[in-house]
């Protein structure tokens, strides 16, 4: 091999070396940082993962917010199930009942949603479009089992 010739590949192979580690690094780091949204009938149904990382949006179910200092336990349902939230934090201004919240966090074994972020919608007319589309599904989920009821009656 002529001194060209090796040069050219030790080249080549430093590049690929650096270009595989490059894309292999970025793709471990999406991977982690990488968070999924799931509703509260998605989370009941046991498709959301135990002790890692994900979101759970939906509307704050009325009576359910109870403060104990800095902690808060709420309900955040999608009409068709619920899902129990508790945080330890303050809670953002917007943040009331019957208003669509999105939180970030991890569920536990029993099944609470141990939330390190609530994020609450903004204006009257927003709603983030994750919790829009788990309402929207629910909404078609009682209408379709409605229909079914009707039927069986008949």
């Amino acid at each position: 091999m002529t001194p060209k010739r090796r040069r050219r590949l030790i080249f080549v192979v430093v590049l690929v070396t650096g270009i595989g580690t490059s894309v292999g690094l970025a793709s471990y780091a999406f991977r982690q940082n990488l968070l999924y949204f799931y509703s509260p009938t998605q989370v009941a149904k046991g498709e959301a993962p135990v002790h890692h990382m994900f979101r759970v949006g939906g509307l704050v179910e009325k009576g359910s917010v109870h403060h104990d200092g800095l902690t808060v336990h709420f309900v955040v349902t999608d009409t068709a199930k619920t899902v129990p939230v508790v945080y330890t934090g303050l809670l953002p201004d917007l943040f009331r009942v019957g208003q669509g919240v999105v939180a970030q966090g991890r569920l536990n074994r029993n099944g609470v949603f141990m939330a390190t972020e609530v994020l609450a919608k903004h204006d009257s007319t927003y709603m983030p479009p994750e919790v829009a589309r788990a309402l929207k599904k629910a909404h078609l989920r009682a209408l379709e089992k409605a229909k079914e009821a009707e039927v069986a009656q008949k």
